[in-house]
């Protein structure tokens, strides 16, 4: 960032905390500040009012994440605030409850995403949240004895899940006395769920009264794992393992970010245009992918559009393991930069990418005449799966989803990281929020990506050879301060992808939360599918672009 800019940016986060210190003067029992943000500590009974107002008076309309965690002496949730139209003005909410009695107000009521994030909470902490619309457990069964991140949890507890009739929520409810309605199981073993997803649909003919996504499938315990690790070592290669859709750079980039600042490791130029580059790449593999098996979902294309877009993506990978290694669990990032240089010879590897994205508009032009173009496709997918942008905001939609409903919001321009400012690119919106915008998003962003490596690859090129410095001098043993805390983010192939890190001063973190695109992007099902047919909801579920892997965690 230029160093006006990031002056700039301090004085208005300055200016905003004297701004809030009187704001939430009546509220605010204490500050827990942040390295990213001021955190003011309030009661528990005061949650909404808290909100509203940073939401009404502040507008801070953006709940970016949800933390639970327990302490010895108590629990804690903290509630992410940023704001959708400036992402570098930042606030949190500390609500601490006693560890005999762990129960605050829900904040579902004011932001919608707090709703499954509050359920997870609940989940895997124990937090009770007063008020909360359908307060239940998200990523366990039921019957799942204990909260497995809370501290007392035993893990030799006998787990038996039973197997539980699923029934119609609507049927004989006061919201529908007299039609009679069907309830559908989609999934969890269906290509059109994008993994193991379960969607309970409730059905009144074709039309799609409700539906519910019925997640944690594929919950591997990542962020206890990551808990277990070092930050200098061990944590790295769990990231790729998130969103594993060729995702990996940008998810390793996610916690690089924020172990880095935690640290106050500073990464040298030249590792970050081999980041931004690899970054990029790692997007356009992803987008491809999405692109591809939309078609298979939407029109049953398996023949032209799904396997041009596989081939593309497999040119994409090429360059990534000539690179990294691998093919898709990349590793390869490092705290302080990456893990090498380019691969030799140099020149081979540019122009291997270079004609790559010389070929590329070409095939652009071919999706378009296959799909987008595509009469029976735009039947299927026009003003379907419509996200309104206020919705799109309450439940915390980030990536094309957001853009796809006219939110400029993109964290490689709106919280600039990397070498992203030194770029000439565009941020790629569409305003009618559809399924067909969702995707042009996508298709616009394979342009902006190729921009964006090819700009790259020109300063690499002509980097001096000992100016090449690919990783900043790192201690082998980290230890960030004890209790520093704080959120970070970058710009995923999914959206806004976040990691909160609280140390206790020794060399693994005292909590590590994964903030996941997909996650806050399928809460929002419901909403686009409600009114349209099932087959609009299979199209609205790709459209979402979520990898399960990453929904779960």
């Amino acid at each position: 960032m230029d160093p006006s800019s990031e002056l700039a940016s301090s004085s208005a986060r300055a200016d905003a905390k004297v701004g809030l210190d009187g704001l939430l003067e009546e509220y605010a029992i204490g500050r827990d500040d942040h390295l990213n943000a001021p955190a003011f500590v309030v009661r528990p009974d005061d949650v909404r009012a808290v909100l509203s107002t940073l939401r009404d008076e502040a507008c801070f309309d953006h709940c970016a994440c949800v933390t639970a965690q327990q302490y010895p002496d108590r629990y804690e949730t903290i509630y992410h605030l940023r704001s959708y139209d400036d992402a570098t003005r930042e606030v949190s909410v500390v609500v601490p409850t006693p560890i005999d009695d762990p129960r605050s107000e829900s904040a579902a009521p004011v932001y919608g995403t707090a709703d499954w994030h509050e359920r997870e909470a609940y989940d895997l902490i124990g937090i009770e949240y007063a008020g909360h619309p359908d307060l239940r457990r998200i990523l366990l069964p039921e019957t799942w004895q204990g909260h497995p991140l809370s501290n007392d949890y035993d893990q030799h507890t006998p787990q038996v899940v039973t197997l539980t009739e699923h029934a119609n929520p609507i049927a004989g409810d006061k919201r529908d006395p007299e039609s009679e309605t069907m309830f559908l199981n989609i999934g969890p073993h269906h290509p059109a769920t994008h993994g193991v997803m379960h969607v309970k649909a409730v059905l009144d003919g074709e039309t799609v009264v409700d539906a519910e996504p019925d997640i944690g499938y594929m919950h591997r315990c990542e962020e206890q794992l990551c808990q277990q690790g070092t930050y200098r070592h061990q944590i790295m290669p769990y990231p790729d393992r998130w969103d594993w859709v060729s995702s990996g750079l940008l998810n390793e980039w996610a916690y690089a970010r924020t172990a880095e600042e935690l640290a106050g490791i500073e990464v040298p130029e030249y590792a970050q245009v081999v980041r931004t580059m690899g970054a990029e790449l790692s997007r356009m593999a992803s987008h491809f992918i999405a692109v591809g098996t939309y078609a298979l979902d939407v029109i049953g294309e398996f023949t032209a559009a799904f396997m041009y877009a596989m081939r593309d993506r497999e040119l994409v990978l090429d360059i990534l393991e000539d690179l990294t290694g691998q093919r898709m669990m990349f590793n390869y990032l490092r705290l302080g930069g990456v893990a090498w240089d380019l691969p030799e010879p140099r020149g081979e590897f540019v122009e291997t990418v270079r004609d790559f994205l010389d070929g590329l508009p070409a095939k652009i032009e071919e999706y378009h005449d296959l799909l987008t173009q595509n009469e029976i496709f735009q039947l299927r997918v026009v003003d379907t799966g419509v996200l309104d942008p206020e919705v799109a905001r309450q439940y915390g939609c980030t990536g094309p989803v957001a853009r796809g409903s006219g939110i400029d919001y993109d964290l490689r321009r709106d919280d600039p990281y990397g070498y992203y400012p030194n770029l000439e690119w565009d941020v790629v919106t569409e305003s009618a929020g559809d399924n067909y915008s969702r995707l042009l998003v996508r298709m616009g962003e394979l342009e902006e990506s190729a921009k964006i490596v090819e700009q790259c690859l020109d300063l690499l090129e002509d980097w001096p050879e000992a100016d090449r410095e690919i990783r900043a001098n790192v201690p082998r043993t980290l230890k960030p301060d004890p209790d520093a805390e704080l959120y970070r983010a970058i710009e995923g192939a999914k959206g806004e992808l976040g990691i909160y890190i609280r140390s206790d001063g020794t060399d693994t973190p005292a909590r590590f939360k994964i903030r996941s695109p997909s996650f806050s992007n399928l809460s929002a099902l419901p909403e686009i599918s409600r009114g349209g047919y099932v087959a609009d909801l299979i199209a609205s579920i790709g459209s979402l672009d979520c990898i399960m892997g990453e929904v779960d965690r």
